[in-house]
């Protein structure tokens, strides 16, 4: 029986890699290859359409196991990461109860934010909690950490906790430089991490210099940015520290990485095996007693800066695989967003969906069960090195300008990310990147003003201070806080609070399969702007296109056929039509400038600025 069995993979020869780029070429029918398939990334390197085994055979990536320096592989030789949420900043005791509710529903990892630090608050907040099994992280204000330490210390010692307590305070004191634009001192830095390290010798399982790069990503930060800055920030805490006679080991115990995910899903996993192999490495220069002081503690965070207000079921998609990049690449715990965080306080639904997120992939995928699957796999292994290059190279580049505190000092960091940030909002305008139902495939009859129950700087996407603390500083040393999509949702909430709501009429004619295809490319371009969208099967003639749109009470009228017949349905609609409404031209007909001599100026098309073109039409049509 087993002799007879089929044998696959025998009946199909080798192919080698030249025969396969033979027929590649063959098919592309003199496309250039590079031009066609090689992806040039926002990281600065090209990703190839295929790997194969010798493209990883000298990698020094695949030497180690799961456990083992230099930890690309991961820092445990398990994969069991912490489920953690955020408790929404509130008093002490209500904290707690939900922190004790939610710990009943598959979380072991808590994050409260304390605004006033005293031992009623903290004992408050930790009461009733097993804290040999749940880790627990504050976040404070900067000033406010040194005495948090020192309560929560007190607090650990009294119950006999000390050696047992996992957890972190979140001591940044960056924080107001990114947020607001002030310089940082190095010396008061250097002090204040001294006392703060002071504070927690006796408990060992207590980290409390953060590394934030989740500030980074959710300003529109790219991979390679983040982690290399992530790295500087790193080894700007052990340079200081050490340099105030603290021993290597002693303070890359404490640091702790809080980092962001963004979706692309392939890269965000290289990138936290880049981290901790890069990480392994710089701790290694100073000289560490053991390998153990070279381990990164990596939490991650889905993104905010890509969450979007319209169409916001969407977000539990984009947090899906960012909690999954991550899980996948071995961090230590992860806080998956809730998806209605840009327009409002999560509530107690989206809350759980958020946690279920996580405990899908463990309880359902099994992720927990495997140790970095992405071993040995010809593409993420090259990412993982591309990546650790690139953000090698921008390390190199902070250390040779003084340091992460001399480039936050000059404002270098925030504007280099606030330029990417930037470049994405452009590329978002363009559509060059797509966020599902906010610059494509909108829901054109949904309406969310009523929805956003945040103001200001929250529904916009900032990311302000817990403890609220004011600071003066510079605005243009400031990192943006923008979402991506916050431009298309501020267009969309202005024809929302307008005392009228835009037609958008497809007057569709002539060559059937061009006519639907420009009609729903229209009819999404509109959409974006939350337009009401008249679409329609086909019309026989110009004039009863333009009778049809009169008769809707159309503000925009919008031609949609084929390039070959616009230079005849074109110049009789316009005239038609005697600038009753607005006349749009879909597409980019070798005609148009025949088109605009006649005095057509509107053309959308695959290569307009989606954003701008909108925003000139709201200033045309809306009436306050």
């Amino acid at each position: 029986m087993a002799d007879n069995k089929e044998k696959l993979f025998t009946q199909f020869p080798p192919v080698s890699y030249d025969t396969w780029r033979a027929k590649v070429d063959a098919d592309l029918k003199g496309v250039p290859f590079e031009k066609k398939l090689v992806w040039r990334t926002n990281e600065g390197f090209t990703v190839q359409p295929m790997y194969q085994r010798g493209d990883i055979a000298d990698l020094k990536t695949t030497d180690s196991l799961p456990g083992e320096f230099p930890f690309v592989r991961g820092t445990r030789t398990d994969n069991n990461w912490l489920t953690r949420q955020e408790i929404i900043p509130v008093d002490a005791a209500e904290a707690n109860k939900v922190a004790l509710d939610v710990l009943g529903k598959g979380v072991n990892s808590l994050g409260f934010t304390i605004k006033e630090v005293s031992e009623e608050n903290v004992a408050a907040m930790l009461a009733g909690i097993d804290l040999e099994k749940v880790e627990v992280n504050f976040t404070t204000c900067p000033r406010k950490a040194a005495e948090l330490a020192k309560v929560l210390v007190e607090y650990l010692k009294k119950n006999g906790l000390e050696k047992t307590f996992r957890g972190s305070i979140d001591y940044n004191p960056f924080k107001r430089a990114f947020r607001h634009g002030t310089e940082v001192d190095a010396a008061a830095i250097k002090s204040e991490g001294v006392a703060m390290l002071a504070l927690v010798k006796d408990v060992p399982g207590l980290r409390c210099l953060a590394v934030d790069s989740v500030l980074f990503n959710n300003s529109g930060a790219y991979i390679f940015q983040e982690l290399g800055y992530a790295l500087a920030w790193g080894a700007e805490w052990l340079t200081l520290l050490t340099e105030a006679g603290v021993s290597a080991d002693e303070v890359a115990s404490r640091i702790k990485f809080n980092m962001g995910i963004s979706s692309n899903y392939f890269m965000e996993l290289a990138k936290f095996r880049a981290a901790r192999m890069m990480w392994a490495q710089i701790v290694k220069q100073y000289a560490p007693a053991g390998d153990d002081a070279c381990k990164m503690m990596a939490h991650a965070v889905t993104s905010q800066f890509n969450q979007t207000i319209y169409d916001a079921h969407v977000n539990l998609l984009r947090s899906q695989t960012e909690a999954m990049s991550a899980a996948l690449a071995g961090v230590d715990s992860i806080t998956v967003t809730p998806f209605d965080m840009p327009y409002k306080t999560p509530d107690e639904f989206s809350e759980r969906i958020a946690r279920n997120q996580q405990l899908l992939l463990k309880e359902e995928s099994h992720l927990d069960k495997v140790v970095d699957p992405a071993g040995g796999s010809y593409y993420v292994e090259t990412l993982t090195v591309s990546i650790a290059q690139e953000a090698w190279k921008l390390f190199l580049d902070v250390e040779e300008k003084g340091g992460f505190v001399a480039c936050v000092n000059a404002g270098e960091i925030q504007a280099a990310v606030n330029a990417s940030s930037v470049k994405r909002h452009q590329d978002m305008a363009r559509r060059k990147e797509i966020l599902l139902g906010t610059n494509q495939f909108p829901n054109f009859n949904e309406f969310a003003a009523e929805k956003i129950e945040k103001t200001g700087c929250c529904a916009e996407g900032k990311h302000e201070s817990a403890c609220g603390c004011a600071a003066e500083g510079v605005a243009e040393k400031a990192l943006r806080s923008e979402r991506q999509a916050s431009d298309f949702e501020a267009l969309r909430l202005a024809t929302e609070h307008a005392s009228n709501r835009p037609k958008a009429f497809m007057l569709t004619i002539g060559n059937l399969a061009m006519r639907l295809a420009r009609a729903q490319f229209s009819s999404n371009f509109f959409g974006c702007a939350g337009y009401e969208i008249l679409d329609n099967i086909g019309f026989q003639s110009v004039q009863e296109g333009i009778d049809a749109a009169m008769e809707k009470g159309a503000d925009i009228v919008v031609l949609c056929s084929s390039d070959d017949e616009y230079a005849q349905f074109a110049p009789e609609a316009f005239k038609l039509l005697a600038g009753r409404a607005e006349f749009v031209v879909a597409g980019a007909p070798a005609c148009t400038d025949d088109l605009k001599a006649l005095g057509i100026e509107n053309f959308i098309h695959v290569r307009s600025n989606v954003l701008e073109t909108l925003q000139e039409f709201n200033r045309r049509l809306l009436k306050k």
